[in-house]
């Protein structure tokens, strides 16, 4: 075992070596390997190139020197893209701030029966007249950035539950298509972090609509990862046991304390909040979002307009409302 392995347990120690076929032997070699490639994209800042570091996406990828320069690379390309979402990068951004106090994301304190970190969202939390959608995009970038420090992460990797309890259809029609595909550009293509699974819950009819949307620009693996419960909590529980959900998922422990994850990253400035001025924020948004990652746009062979999701017709039936987002597809 180097020196680069030494945060992970045993268990962990052994899983990465026959899951992601890890060899102590050869870590340096693989980690050069992956580095040696950076002159070939001389477009791109490699910012941070050091040997924790590019292990991280050599995990991610399941040590394809290949695939792993490949999200070495769209990790600082995202960033250089869509520059203003990673100015004031960091928890006490008014943004950031205010989502995070509103949960998103949430962070569990046990783990899954895999080692896995769980993260939940409440999406009625969403209060979209103090921060935006990019601001909760930002928001769990940042959380990611501060989990995935912890080799034991890297190896075992990440559960997403999102709850749909209460979510409006007002605050849905601000999911606009270029807004989700930056999520998927950013969590998906660009961070080297393994989803081992996306539960939805609670889940409206227009969300399945907004999945739609966005099913095409989703790996297949991704797909596959994710589940729509609805309801049915009980198809949740046979994944993620209930003695380590709150009991907004039908679980054993208390109800989720939305403040949780934010008092770590903020920690003695939770409680400070200075006024601030919703107008001119709300302005700063607007400026912000008519120029979502324009460059990552344009490698869209088939670019769907924003507002795609209108306010239904009260003289249309639900299946005739949809048809214009199912269409899509």
């Amino acid at each position: 075992m180097t020196h680069l392995q030494a945060g992970l347990s045993p268990e962990t120690l052994e899983k990465s070596k026959v899951e992601l076929k890890e060899n102590p032997d050869t870590l340096h070699q693989d980690i050069q390997e992956v580095r040696d490639m950076i002159i070939t994209r001389p477009d791109i800042g490699f910012l941070r190139t050091d040997d924790a570091f590019i292990l991280r996406f050599l995990r991610a990828r399941k040590f394809n020197h290949f695939e792993a320069f490949r999200l070495l690379a769209q990790y600082f390309e995202y960033r250089q893209q869509n520059l203003d979402m990673f100015k004031n990068f960091k928890a006490t951004d008014t943004g950031i701030k205010h989502a995070l106090k509103d949960g998103f994301p949430g962070v569990l304190s046990n783990l899954d029966h895999y080692g896995k970190k769980i993260l939940v969202l409440f999406a009625a939390n969403w209060d979209q007249s103090r921060y935006t959608f990019v601001d909760i995009l930002r928001a769990i970038l940042l959380s990611l950035e501060a989990m995935i420090e912890d080799p034991e992460l890297q190896v075992n990797g990440f559960v997403l539950i999102i709850d749909w309890s209460n979510f409006t259809f007002k605050q849905a029609s601000k999911l606009t298509p270029s807004m989700l595909r930056l999520a998927i550009e950013g969590l998906q293509d660009s961070f080297p972090a393994r989803f081992g699974g996306i539960h939805f819950v609670n889940q409206p009819w227009y969300i399945h609509a907004l999945y739609t949307v966005i099913r095409p620009f989703l790996k297949e693996k991704t797909r596959k990862r994710i589940f729509m419960h609805g309801n049915n909590l009980n198809s949740l529980h046979q994944l993620i046991h209930p003695e380590i959900l709150p009991s907004e998922f039908g679980g054993m422990l208390p109800p989720y304390d939305m403040g949780t994850w934010a008092r770590t990253l903020l920690d003695h400035e939770y409680d400070d909040d200075p006024e601030y001025n919703p107008e001119s924020y709300n302005l700063a948004v607007e400026e912000l979002e008519k120029d979502l990652s324009p460059k990552a746009m344009k490698r869209s062979q088939s670019v769907v307009e924003p507002g795609v999701l209108k306010r239904p017709d009260k003289e249309k039936s639900e299946e005739e409302n949809l048809q214009p987002l199912l269409s899509l597809d």
